[in-house]
């Protein structure tokens, strides 16, 4: 056997037993089949990752192991804006292994990668690929975009959400998630760095802890005139639609009918922008939100709270 298939070979024994084949099972739908998805462990204390589109609908897991032995789970935490899920099984540590976590700076375009799941119920099913480009932008389910995620020519089907995609030391590098319908070689992984921050807040909290201020926004592109005018530096400006009532945001000021410009400086485009600008680190901490009312730019101090 040449030297690089045994390299791919042993990738797949060493990553095997750390995945999982997930059956959801919704209790009020008896005569329904249940649905089938993919995960895999990170930690020896049974906590596994998977897609929160896999787990929808669901109230019962039952996870079937690389020797057919099967476990029930449970929810742990759902992050439907990222598309990551954890779930938590009482199974000992010796019914399976923990894949470990590649550096970050290892993650490159042309990286050999391996992607294992259950596509439609073939357990343990490998495809192999290489990173096809890093740095995508993904949309999920709920709307939000999802930065920093892995495209990959790794061949994914219904049922290998939420598998692992490793490297050829059996590391994991990203969460399978999505396919373009209709394109050969477009695959895409939530990179296992957002995951792992995902996976921390659900464990540790039950949720993922984001900035708010709210407000109900929308996106306005025909605005150039007043961008020229203030010589502003944004593509857009983000329209105040509605404030809610006793809201960091009604609290310093903005009122429904604003348009907000920027955040600490930085010109706003766009509403994923503004998500990205109030971040889980800016929870708690005043941040200076500048918008327009009237023609006039007007500064305010908002403090995000948790949600």
């Amino acid at each position: 056997m040449d030297h690089y298939s045994k390299l791919y070979i042993d990738a797949v024994r060493n990553a095997r037993q750390a995945v999982v084949k997930i059956d959801i099972i919704n209790s009020k739908q008896s005569q329904k089949q249940p649905s089938h998805g993919s995960g895999f462990f990170f930690t020896s204390d049974g906590y596994l990752f998977t897609n929160a589109h896999v787990v929808h609908g669901g109230d019962r897991y039952v996870l079937t192991f690389s020797d057919g032995t099967q476990k029930s789970a449970e929810l742990t935490g759902i992050d439907v804006h990222t598309d990551i899920a954890v779930l938590k099984t009482d199974a000992s540590a010796s019914d399976f292994t923990v894949l470990h976590v590649a550096k970050n700076e290892e993650i490159q375009i042309g990286l050999p990668v391996l992607a294992i799941g259950n596509p439609y119920g073939f357990e343990h099913t490998v495809t192999s690929g290489v990173v096809s480009a890093l740095g995508r932008t993904l949309r999920t389910q709920s709307g939000r975009l999802v930065d920093n995620v892995i495209q990959t020519d790794a061949a994914l089907n219904p049922g290998n959400s939420g598998g692992p995609l490793i490297n050829l030391q059996s590391q994991v590098v990203g969460v399978n998630t999505a396919t373009i319908s209709g394109a050969q070689g477009l695959c895409f992984a939530i990179h296992i760095q957002t995951a792992s921050h995902i996976g921390s807040e659900l464990i540790q909290h039950g949720k993922v802890r984001r900035a708010y201020i709210g407000v109900a926004l929308q996106d306005v592109h025909t605005m150039h005139q007043f961008i020229r005018f203030h010589h502003l530096k944004n593509k857009s400006l983000l329209f105040v639609v509605n404030v809610e009532p006793g809201s960091p945001a009604m609290q310093s000021g903005i009122a429904s009918g604003d348009f907000i410009v920027s955040v600490n400086g930085i010109a706003v485009n766009g509403i994923d922008h503004l998500h990205r600008l109030l971040d889980l680190n800016a929870i708690n901490k005043e941040q200076q939100i500048v918008v327009m009312r009237s023609n006039k730019l007007l500064q305010f101090n908002i403090t995000p709270k948790s949600a």
